[in-house]
């Protein structure tokens, strides 16, 4: 990426940590685990940066860290140290975990969008598909019924969800549906930057490629950059541009993703590629 050209997002030293630490934790880790005090360190010192149109892939087995980073970027908590920018947020300049209540609910509803593994973390199951698009609209300020239809029909059709059904709440659709559903409700107010937390898990993998495809689309029309969470080599090849490989909180390596899957560095990114193979 240009070195002179602004990161949507830029993650800067961030530790979550389980526990009140002690002088022996950074020193005798055993794998993310302090075995004095017990303190789990499940995200110690990441950094990254995700640019305008890319796709940004986390890979990491279970317990990497991955899922840490992902919520606390959703503001689910916030972090014991670190420093997280949004582009559109305060120009890149203010910390977006140093905000205010009302200021995050701001940046969640307008600047960045999630996907969610679990659909129902993400939608009203029982209200319909466009109502879930206008409670996102309506969140943001819009009060124009006329305006929130228009666009849940433009989002669901994006989808590939026919507009014929866009009364009917998702509690009636497949699992990929709910998946397209819950995208479209990511993007209602144009953000800049959408979360993809291991969006494909549990579908079949017919299901799975159809919604990759999606995701793939969605990128090229909207121009929107992505950070997706992955515990699967195989979707990161699929989606994105360059790859952070996390173990035990810790980021071992990154890179293009055409160079990891290649030429992977750390033991541990080897096996997940000869997994892959």
């Amino acid at each position: 990426m240009p070195l002179n050209e602004t990161p949507v997002l830029s993650v800067k030293n961030l530790v979550v940590r389980y526990g009140g630490g002690c002088p022996d934790c950074q020193n005798f880790l055993e794998k993310n685990r302090c075995p004095a005090c017990g303190t789990v360190w499940a995200a110690n010192d990441i950094s990254f940066d995700v640019y305008p149109g890319e796709a940004l892939g986390i890979v990491g087995e279970s317990g990497s860290g991955k899922t840490t980073l992902m919520r606390s970027l959703h503001f689910d908590f916030l972090p014991d140290s670190g420093r997280a920018a949004l582009r559109d947020y305060q120009d890149g300049q203010a910390n977006i975990w140093a905000a205010s209540a009302a200021e995050r609910r701001m940046i969640k509803n307008t600047i960045i969008g999630i996907v969610y593994q679990n659909p129902a973390l993400g939608l009203r199951m029982d209200y319909s598909a466009a109502a879930n698009i206008a409670e996102k609209l309506i969140a943001a300020g819009d009060r124009n019924a006329a305006r929130m239809t228009g666009r849940a029909a433009e989002l669901l059709a994006a989808v590939e969800i026919m507009t014929s059904r866009m009364s009917e709440p998702p509690k009636n659709f497949s699992g990929g549906m709910q998946q397209r559903v819950q995208i479209s409700k990511a993007l209602a107010n144009n953000p800049g930057l959408l979360l993809l937390d291991e969006v494909t898990t549990g579908l079949d993998l017919s299901v799975q490629a159809k919604v990759l495809d999606l995701i793939r689309k969605i990128k090229a029309r909207y121009g929107i950059s992505i950070l997706l969470v992955s515990h699967d080599l195989a979707v990161i090849r699929m989606i994105a541009d360059r790859t952070v490989v996390m173990l035990d909180g810790k980021i071992v390596e990154s890179g293009l993703t055409d160079q990891i899957l290649e030429d992977p560095r750390h033991a541990y990114t080897q096996r997940l590629v000869h997994s892959l193979i």
